[in-house]
């Protein structure tokens, strides 16, 4: 049986055929045209022209509904439109709400808006209780400047929060985030990725497995084997910091800065870098045990110091470094207070107690410059400015140095081996004499003006005093011990650097330990939930300790009907 009614206003309309007590009723607020027909919609009141219905803060808005009264659900068609006061604006071209679960679902050119964001997608699904809406057929947020598209989405609405798992692009004018796992918060413009991601932008890539990224400010936090490579430059570290804006980035703990054209590695557990886009005049700070390997001649030179500076284009790059400095190469190693190298003019000057041992040969001075040659890419001579001394243990006798000092000593490189050595201004010399044979001569004692000194395969092979020279050779017997040793004499052998490993003070190799700690905090770490996570990845907060991982509940919803 059919019975049709019209109303030209309804003001108030009440459908109260609620089944729970604690939902509240569904309110019809007007209709242009009602009708009830069993035959062709068993069960529901079928409402026609300017639709609009409430239910609990929500508003629903068509051109045609069905209400089904014993389920309390309705389903609307055509230009519908449901909105939950200010924070939800839903249009679409077919709906679904069930009044008893407050569940709904949208279908056909759905757009969802909030204060900030527009989500639009093929299909959305709406928890009321809990808050939550989301989709699983590709869709495209646009957020100010942002625009986020992914396969599938949910938004926290009380957080103000997009949730994606899959295929997911954030695009924006500075830079491009591809990721399966981002947060994001659209008031402040807050990225969080997890698991692998790339952050792209104008000039760099960063590649990261967890990290926060302020899409207004254009800064982010890196914290799992992250990596930001600019320039032919590859920065790596347990945390990574980074400003696009001021062209500046931080690294803490195991930081690696791999410079691939110019073929140096710097290591450290702190650096900072600051790119000069337009002069190409980088510049990059390490401490804690700082590090820098330089290839040279198919051999590597490890250099520390408790602060290393590093500027300048490749052509003009200055190296300086402080505190203890050390350094290590196959056939030459070195101690200095201080240390300034420049690649334009191959100057590397030692400065405060420096001293250089090259084979056997120990080498001190006030002051000591090393002078490469930028064609041969080789060490090509070496100054030794006041106070000059070189010493060599004899290798046949059983405590005798072969000795030369003076005011200055001037050296001569051949393939990276002393080969010439000249002693200027009030030139002292002993020296062990041996024959072929290896029978001793005696011990030579000389003063000149000048000395000159050529060496093969780092052994003493001829000494040449010049002018006012006296020289005597004495028999062992004859020339006692407190003798054999110049005014000023020190041995450093004790000293000596050999390996690679021996560079670096007991005080620095103890920075590993602490990282090692924090290393097992971060591992504890990574057992909590990635809430947590954000907020200290965020905020630099101290996180709990955590015992077991965390679970989180995941609500089952009843699937909406058709």
């Amino acid at each position: 049986m059919k019975k049709t009614f019209f109303y030209t206003t309804i003001l108030l309309f009440f459908v109260a055929l609620g089944l729970a007590q604690e939902n509240k009723e569904v309110i019809l607020e007007n209709s242009n045209f009602t009708e009830e027909n069993d035959f062709e919609v068993p069960g529901a009141v079928v409402f026609t022209g300017d639709v609009r219905v409430l239910h609990n803060g929500i508003k629903i808005r068509c051109n045609k509904a069905y209400y089904f009264k014993e389920e309390k659900y309705l389903k609307a068609f055509g230009n519908v439109q449901i909105n939950q006061g200010d924070t939800i604006f839903m249009n679409s071209r077919y709906a679904e709400y069930d009044a008893k679960i407050e569940y709904a679902f949208a279908t056909g050119d759905v757009s969802m808006r909030s204060p900030e964001s527009t989500l639009v997608t093929d299909t959305i699904y709406f928890d009321k209780k809990n808050q939550q809406a989301f989709y699983n057929s590709f869709g495209t947020i646009q957020n100010k400047e942002n625009t986020l598209k992914s396969k599938s989405g949910r938004y926290y609405i009380d957080q103000k929060k997009y949730k994606f798992t899959t295929a997911v692009t954030l695009t924006n004018p500075q830079s491009v985030i591809k990721t399966n796992n981002l947060d994001f918060y659209e008031g402040p413009g807050h990225a969080y990725v997890f698991g692998p991601s790339t952050i792209t932008s104008k000039g760099n890539v960063i590649y990261t497995e967890n990290g926060f990224y302020d899409t207004k400010n254009d800064v982010g936090k890196l914290s799992k084997n992250s990596k930001i490579t600019y320039d032919n430059k590859i920065i790596e570290g347990d945390n990574l910091f980074f400003d696009q804006k001021k062209n500046y980035s931080r690294g803490i703990n195991n930081v690696k800065i791999t410079d691939t054209i110019n073929k140096v590695i710097a290591t450290g557990h702190y650096a900072e870098l600051y790119r000069n886009v337009e002069t190409k005049k980088d510049s990059m700070v390490l401490t804690k045990k700082a590090l820098i390997k330089t290839l040279v001649e198919k051999d590597t030179m490890y250099m520390h110091g408790k602060k290393i500076i590093v500027s300048g284009p490749p052509t003009d790059r200055v190296i300086r470094a402080s505190n203890n400095v050390r350094f290590y190469k196959t056939d030459m190693s070195g101690k200095c207070d201080s240390l300034h190298s420049s690649t334009k003019n191959q100057l590397t000057q030692l400065i405060g107690k420096p001293v250089l041992w090259n084979g056997d040969n120990q080498m001190t001075g006030d002051v000591m410059h090393l002078i490469g040659n930028n064609q041969t890419e080789k060490l090509d001579s070496l100054k030794v400015l006041n106070n000059a001394f070189i010493i060599q243990k004899d290798t046949l006798s059983k405590n005798g140095f072969n000795q030369m000092k003076g005011q200055n000593l001037y050296g001569r490189f051949e393939d990276n081996k002393l080969r010439e050595v000249d002693i200027i201004k009030n030139a002292e010399s002993i020296y062990y004499i041996w024959t072929e044979k290896n029978e001793f001569v005696g011990i030579r004692k000389a003063v000149s003006s000048r000395i000159n000194m050529e060496m093969k395969d780092n052994q003493m092979e001829t000494v040449t005093g010049y002018t006012n020279t006296e020289s005597n050779i004495y028999p062992e017997e004859e020339f006692p011990e407190n003798a054999r040793k110049l005014r000023g004499f020190l041995w450093r052998g004790e000293e000596r650097i050999l390996t690679k490993d021996d560079i670096f003070p007991a005080e620095e190799l103890a920075l590993d330990e602490k990282v090692q700690i924090e290393a097992k905090k971060k591992a504890i770490e990574n057992e909590i939930p990635m809430e947590i996570q954000k907020d200290a990845l965020e905020n630099n907060a101290t996180k709990p300790k955590v015992k077991n991982k965390a679970k989180t509940a995941v609500k089952t919803v009843k699937p909406a009907k058709k």
